[in-house]
């Protein structure tokens, strides 16, 4: 992360949207809202600040929709638990950045047009990057263009105290962070995975993976 590409939003997500809201209810004592469907992909959502301009996602199967032709985002079809399983940093320039990137070696994909409405029917559109690469690792790119952020409504709040993550080869990881001007700490570890500590509605710090 950096100041000209801020944290974003932390994507928790599960099987079972009303599950994996349940658990980060009862895991940081903090309720997350609302957020809207994301139509024809199958998928519903919740937020919840981090503080600043970042907040968590929570992500799932949305009951209201049939299930889509493709496979739901972020691996959804196959968790059989709720798990931190992306990243992104805000860009205003996207599409700069994907050709900066591929110009030192990494390609962070092409860049895509999203939307969902609101739990009060506003459509929120924006762009992102989507590659699936190094395990949830390297996180997509997202430029909300003139779309009000997520944060700009009101939201409860989890201070993230720190984010890191653990990986197989983290040299590897380091490399296409570096290709994005991008900087995270990875420590080995036989599975690729990601880790949010928070503080919780007590003060005490929890942690999220």
């Amino acid at each position: 992360m950096t100041d000209t590409m801020p944290l974003d939003h932390l994507v928790y997500a599960g099987p079972d949207l009303a599950d994996a809201v349940i658990r980060v209810t009862e895991l940081t004592g903090v309720a997350p809202v609302p957020g809207g469907s994301h139509v024809g992909l199958g998928t519903a959502n919740y937020l919840v600040a981090l503080g600043g301009r970042a907040y968590l996602e929570i992500i799932g199967p949305d009951p209201a929709q049939p299930d889509p032709e493709r496979p739901r985002p972020f691996g959804i079809d196959a968790l059989t638990a709720p798990k931190l399983v992306a990243w992104s940093v805000r860009t205003p320039g996207i599409d700069q950045v994907i050709a900066a990137a591929r110009a030192r070696g990494f390609d962070p994909g092409e860049a895509r047009a999203m939307s969902r409405r609101t739990s009060d029917g506003e459509l929120l559109s924006w762009r992102l990057t989507v590659s699936g690469k190094g395990g949830g690792l390297i996180p997509f790119l997202i430029d909300w263009g003139g779309t009000p952020h997520p944060t700009s409504r009101p939201l409860p709040e989890i201070p993230l105290l720190a984010f890191t993550g653990v990986h197989p080869q983290p040299a590897r990881v380091h490399r296409a962070l570096q290709a994005l001007g991008l900087e995270l700490l990875v420590r080995p570890n036989h599975e690729p995975g990601l880790v949010a500590v928070m503080e919780s509605a007590t003060g005490s710090p929890i942690v999220l993976t």
